[in-house]
């Protein structure tokens, strides 16, 4: 199969494109920041250019990664993040529609996010898909779009698009913007002696935390034609974890004593107190369960946090 992955070069782009090799898929990688020969140029805000990709790749499948990822940055600028979340997402479906109508329908993977979610009442945790999308912020509300397109693409047009709803993920090469990246840089560099203080903003939020190794592999199982077009899957283990935790387990792992300290910048301004959700409908469709263990996950950020702060 040969698999067009937009966002090819970001944290999870590049643990995807590995789990796509390692099932024996032919990899097309496009992203904006292509940097050699091997990676196809693409500013998914540009309609043509993601036509032209369509049209170059021929893709069986396309997992649309490619987005304004960060929370903050949404806050910033609400109207870049919607013309990459949602503009870059019609472009994509768009480009879908009219390969198909050609004969070459492709499986289309949408990558929203569990923050689409927002604040729910007690009583719907764990999240299912049925739950109502309550946006807190920019970004989310980008996201809630994109997956409104991907249903109505699928509705209208036939396209064979699935929509993904990922919670909280980690794992090696993210960048240190979120909390679990930036807790192990941080002691790691305690741990180098180059400083003694670990800065910190909400600890008292709970999180539903997966290896991204694990997301990876439902995206993979989705394009290779689990699920069923125009739905919407949660990724998640099921486990509520507070950040707190998170981070006393990443100190424990480090084995080095820390000063934690409050930082203003690191607070947000609409944080959601708790998110976790039920995974039973991705399971029913694909068979997936995660596969590696919260401390295992840790351990792997942890570990690529002191390898590059050695270098």
């Amino acid at each position: 199969m040969r698999v067009l992955v937009t966002g090819a070069r970001g944290f999870v782009g590049g643990h995807l494109t590995a789990a796509l090799r390692a099932r024996g898929h032919e990899v097309i990688e496009a992203d904006r920041a292509a940097h050699d020969d091997e990676v196809l140029e693409l500013d998914v805000t540009d309609g043509l250019a993601v036509r032209a990709a369509f049209d170059l790749a021929r893709p069986d499948a396309v997992a649309h990664l490619a987005a304004q990822a960060s929370v903050p940055g949404s806050l910033k600028d609400p109207d870049g993040t919607f013309a990459v979340n949602a503009g870059g997402t019609l472009h994509v479906l768009d480009a879908a529609r009219a390969v198909a109508a050609g004969g070459a329908r492709a499986r289309v993977l949408v990558a929203s996010s569990a923050d689409v979610y927002g604040a729910q009442p007690p009583a719907s945790y764990p999240l299912r898909e049925t739950a109502p999308p309550l946006p807190r912020n920019p970004y989310a509300a980008s996201k809630a779009a994109a997956e409104a397109l991907a249903q109505a693409y699928a509705r209208s047009y036939g396209v064979d698009a699935v929509v993904t709803r990922a919670f909280n993920h980690i794992g090696p090469h993210q960048d240190e913007q979120f909390a679990v990246a930036s807790f192990a840089a941080q002691i790691a560099r305690v741990e180098a002696g180059l400083d003694r203080v670990v800065r910190v903003g909400n600890l008292e939020a709970s999180r539903d935390v997966l290896d991204v190794r694990d997301v990876c592999a439902a995206y993979v199982l989705l394009l290779e034609g689990g699920g069923e077009a125009g739905e919407v899957y949660n990724i998640c283990s099921g486990t509520a974890t507070t950040i707190r935790e998170l981070l006393r387990r990443l100190i424990e792992i480090g084995r080095v004593p820390v000063e934690v300290r409050e930082d203003p910048e690191r607070m947000r301004p609409s944080d959601v107190p708790v998110s976790v959700g039920d995974a039973s409908k991705l399971r029913e469709a694909t068979g997936w369960t995660p596969r590696f263990s919260l401390g295992a996950a840790l351990r792997a950020v942890y570990d690529d946090a002191r390898t590059l702060t050695k270098r």
